[in-house]
């Protein structure tokens, strides 16, 4: 199905469905893409690090008689600064993000498959790491698969797959008009090779390869995967998602 313009509903929309999404492909790769042995698991990053959702619904914790140490409470006495930002909702969903880890008959991850969040992107620092976190899983002999839904911002001003690709070979990529959006395989092997295809709004998702070994690779099923993840949503959600209020 036609992929949606995931920048105009709240962030949240796609965080839900980011998640779904990577449950939906492990099915699909696990339900006869991959050859017998190899398997595909949930990959949850930064478990640990940020409170479950659930937990943030019941409520503020109960008071204590005192503090150790005699230390303050931020929602009792809030500390006095001139100025006070916070991390961003976006970084925040970018963090709690799933991916899909494929790995071979004796348990070794061979590929990867990341879907960029609007986190990912929003600052130097987020941009970085990740960045940083896919060179090292192509250095260590790891395949990878990104797909980016989201446009280029000032951080990434040619694309995801430049900025990626510039820890390996700097040399030139412009996406062609009208298709800013991503999708490129990484073989790890030597050398590394990268098949990037530019999509749009609108265009269905492409079969890009997952690479298990050198010169081997199944097609992903992104299309599928995409289309049974969003036949599941519930009609409020898809309506925000076609149709978010101007």
């Amino acid at each position: 199905m036609p992929i949606h313009d995931w920048t105009r509903p709240p962030v949240g929309l796609y965080h839900h469905f980011h998640q779904q999404w990577t449950g939906e492909l492990c099915n699909a790769l696990n339900g006869g893409v991959l050859p017998p042995g190899y398997y595909a698991l949930v990959d949850q990053r930064a478990v640990g690090l940020v409170p479950d959702v659930l937990a943030l619904q019941k409520g503020p914790p109960a008071r204590s008689a005192g503090r150790p140490g005699g230390g303050r409470a931020v929602t009792d006495a809030p500390p006095k600064a001139r100025y006070v930002t916070r991390e961003s909702d976006r970084e925040v969903y970018a963090a709690r993000a799933n991916r899909v880890a494929v790995r071979n008959p004796l348990g070794e991850v061979v590929a990867v498959i990341e879907f960029v969040s609007p986190g990912n992107k929003d600052s130097r620092h987020a941009l970085r790491a990740f960045v940083a976190e896919a060179a090292e899983f192509l250095d260590r002999g790891v395949n990878l698969l990104v797909v980016d839904l989201f446009p280029p911002t000032p951080r990434d001003p040619q694309g995801i797959h430049k900025a990626i690709w510039d820890e390996i070979r700097e040399e030139p990529f412009d996406p062609p008009p009208g298709k800013p959006l991503t999708a490129a395989a990484y073989s790890a092997a030597v050398p590394k090779v990268a098949y990037v295809e530019p999509v749009g709004v609108g265009d269905p998702l492409p079969e890009s390869p997952i690479f298990l070994e050198p010169g081997t690779y199944v097609p992903a099923p992104l299309e599928p995967s995409y289309q049974t993840t969003w036949d599941k949503c519930p009609e409020p959600f898809r309506d925000a998602v076609s149709n978010p209020a101007a």
